[in-house]
């Protein structure tokens, strides 16, 4: 009996563990994803405004509803000089 109260402990433990990991990656990592993965791709469609001069930019893009929406973008010409 005790051996079986000492695995059950154990897999409770894991269990615990297994939700523990998934919440944080749910609750944390999951919107931040997103968010980037958006960002960058909305990116790639993007207009930017070409006097931009730090390192990140409002662009726009027309998003799926056929209207304007602004969007940050990193700038690749930052840092670059003639």
């Amino acid at each position: 009996m005790k051996e079986a109260t000492g695995e059950l402990s154990t897999t409770m433990i894991a269990v615990v563990a297994i939700a523990a990991v998934l919440t944080i990656f749910t609750v944390v990592l999951l919107p931040y994803l997103r968010t980037s993965l958006n960002s960058r791709m909305h990116c790639a469609d993007a207009t930017c405004p070409v006097d931009c001069a730090t390192a990140t930019c409002v662009c726009e893009y027309i998003n799926e509803s056929g209207s304007a929406a602004t969007v940050t973008c990193n700038n690749p010409n930052h840092g670059i000089t003639d």
